[in-house]
């Protein structure tokens, strides 16, 4: 099996190391425009890896993803690909794949992309092959542990679902560090999360609707907030099926509180001002102030996710209730949000291409992913997902 990943940052890295780990995989190739930097723990793959020892398992292209030709080129001959690009070029990348007859896989992020995706599905059927956008953490594991937990029900009432990125170590006042953009993180600030209230898709603020969600210590008790886009496309698929489907964030207590402030005094707006004689950016002079306070060479990261479906089964209100508690990994530097995402994407890639995915055409993971391969998959990569019933459900 051979597999191209398209973006050669964390994420695609990421990928790239689990995907090097499975022997089924004889070669991965990581497109990017480039080429040079390349991850310490990617170096003994490489046919060169500066010690004569490389395995050569893995290869550098150059590859720009606003040039179909040079994306067309190094599509040639894959079984998957699977794509760590930013959102806006997952559809393009999509009917690329599809035209190359290879599968292939997105970090996903926006749901407008993934329904025009959706779009292409008589196209991938005819190509005989597997397309599943939205295969990260959240939306992608999420999401795949929700349908896991339905599918155990007679019928669901409520599925709800609750993901952090958080630092080991954390620093007042914000308690947070980057794990991945401070772009995107912004954006889940500023944009309406999608939910299922009473039946019906709905949008609600980000940054409300706060609880607090306990987890075993040392983490304790962490705070939760509604937020965009962290499960796609799930509420429209149930709609009409379950009562309520919401997705939070979880971040150290006092952290929304700060945030909020910030947004509703304007200084996350895209909107310029003048100041004295020039114009800037609220949101940019934003993060090129806060961004580098926010990254902590060598700061260890840890995942905390929760999953909790409430239903009945056999006459019996029940609770599924999914944990995981991941962490930044010592023995090769990558973050546990790494992990967690460019590991499922990864996973994802491997399953289309082993034949485990026979649907073929445009599906999510939730629709077409075996849940208990999935897990399976997940634990064999030390991500423990931990299942337990809930007590005192009446």
């Amino acid at each position: 099996m051979k597999v191209l990943v398209l973006g050669g940052g964390a994420q695609g890295s990421a990928a790239a190391y689990d995907l090097l780990q499975d022997d089924g995989v004889t070669e991965v190739v990581i497109g990017d425009m480039q080429t040079e930097q390349v991850a310490l723990f990617l170096r003994p793959y490489l046919a060169d890896s500066g010690s004569g020892s490389g395995t050569g398992k893995l290869r550098i292209e150059k590859v720009d993803a606003n040039d179909p030709e040079s994306v067309r080129g190094a599509m040639a001959g894959m079984t998957s690909v699977v794509c760590a690009l930013p959102y806006y070029f997952n559809l393009p990348m999509t009917k690329l794949a599809i035209e190359a007859g290879a599968n292939f896989a997105d970090l996903g992020g926006n749901t407008e992309i993934v329904e025009a995706q959706r779009g292409l599905d008589a196209d991938a059927k005819a190509a005989g092959v597997s397309v599943i956008p939205d295969c990260g953490l959240a939306p992608g594991m999420v999401n795949i542990l929700a349908q896991a937990g339905i599918d155990e029900m007679d019928s669901t009432e409520s599925v709800r679902m609750w993901v952090g990125g958080l630092p080991q170590n954390p620093e007042p006042p914000l308690n947070y560090q980057i794990v991945y953009s401070m772009e995107g993180v912004l954006d889940y600030y500023t944009t309406p999360g999608l939910v299922l209230h009473e039946g019906e898709p709905a949008d609600v603020e980000a940054l409300t609707g706060m609880e607090q969600v306990s987890f075993p210590e040392p983490l304790g008790t962490l705070e939760a907030f509604y937020t965009a886009g962290g499960i796609s496309t799930l509420p429209y698929r149930y709609r009409g099926q379950l009562r309520t489907m919401e997705y939070k964030t979880l971040r150290y207590p006092g952290h929304a509180q700060i945030m909020k402030a910030i947004r509703d005094l304007g200084l996350l707006s895209d909107e310029p001002v003048k100041v004295g004689d020039a114009e800037i950016t609220p949101r940019r002079f934003f993060i090129d102030r806060v961004s580098p306070k926010l990254r902590k060479p060598g700061g260890k990261d840890l995942v905390a996710l929760r999953v909790e479906i409430r239903g009945t089964n056999g006459g019996q209100t029940r609770a599924i209730r999914f944990d995981l508690l991941d962490y930044f990994d010592e023995s090769t530097g990558i973050t546990a949000m790494m992990r967690t995402t460019g590991y499922s994407l990864a996973l994802t890639g491997v399953m289309q291409g082993r034949g485990q995915i026979r649907e073929k055409g445009v599906r999510t993971p939730d629709e077409t992913v075996d849940p208990v391969a999935y897990v399976d998959g997940l634990a064999r990569r030390g991500i423990q997902i931990r299942k337990s019933r809930v007590e005192g459900v009446a």
